[in-house]
């Protein structure tokens, strides 16, 4: 049966958090979607499956894929869009959480929104410690239109606060798997875009991001090198223009996560 929503969650050795993430699905006061759990493989002693095992059998609109073969994140996301069966496409980190509203506030939101070339819609979020217990920056939201070219500079979304419509799209867009999982949600993004699509940004705090000390992400510098290849790799934009990009990119970046 068709659903308004699918949720594509990817797993690798999650059981510590999972369950707060599943249960933040759960929760939502928006009632119409699936959530497509892909595990990459995990290495905890089937734990993770385990969970989800659990919740699948008490919930149909809960679908396990486990992987046989390891394909980072951006193999496990397109093993998801490949199933999924809903026109909006929602991603969720198996280590966020979502406020209970951030499903029917999102779709609201993107009902009355007037920008006709939108096919991205993405919240503010907490920024929270890895117990997801208390803040340990300012929460971040940057609402308004995102263009192509601001997106080069600076990406104000990640995966658990982004959805897309694919009705909007003149094509199907995968992630490029040869990322792994460094920076292939910022190019999936960046393709959408160059269908000629832009992004809009909504104020509402919907969702707690868990910073946690081992996350790909935790750090801008480790990220420095993946972000110059999207410029040159996948992007193929000329080494003045990656330089560029570059600096406004780690400038933007260190404003960011500002603690005050």
């Amino acid at each position: 049966m068709p659903v308004s929503v699918s949720i594509i969650m990817p797993m690798k050795n999650a059981a510590e958090y999972v369950t707060d993430t599943v249960v933040s699905v759960l929760a939502q006061t928006f009632s119409d979607w699936e959530l497509i759990a892909v595990d990459d493989c995990s290495t905890d002693n089937g734990k993770t499956l385990e969970i989800m095992r659990s919740f699948s059998a008490e919930d149909v609109r809960i679908n396990l894929v486990p992987l046989s073969q390891g394909k980072g994140s951006s193999g496990a996301r397109n093993e998801g869009l490949h199933r999924a069966k809903g026109r909006f496409i929602a991603f969720l980190d198996s280590d966020d959480i979502w406020h209970p509203g951030y499903l029917e506030t999102m779709l609201s939101n993107i009902d009355s929104c007037k920008v006709e070339n939108a096919a991205i819609y993405f919240c503010g979020y907490r920024r929270m410690d890895e117990n997801c217990s208390e803040a340990v920056l300012p929460d971040y939201s940057l609402p308004g239109i995102r263009t192509y070219r601001q997106m080069l500079n600076h990406c104000p979304m990640f995966p658990s606060i982004t959805i897309i419509d694919t009705e909007k799209l003149s094509a199907p867009v995968f992630f490029r798997e040869e990322l792994k999982s460094l920076r292939d949600d910022y190019a999936l993004i960046l393709d959408i875009m160059h269908q000629g699509h832009v992004a809009v940004g909504f104020p509402h705090i919907l969702a707690d991001y868990r910073m946690r000390s081992d996350s790909v992400t935790a750090s801008k510098y480790r990220m420095i090198i993946p972000q110059w290849r999207v410029y040159r790799k996948v992007l193929h934009l000329s080494y003045i223009e990656s330089v560029w990009h570059l600096v406004h990119w780690g400038v933007n970046g260190l404003l960011k996560y500002r603690r005050h």
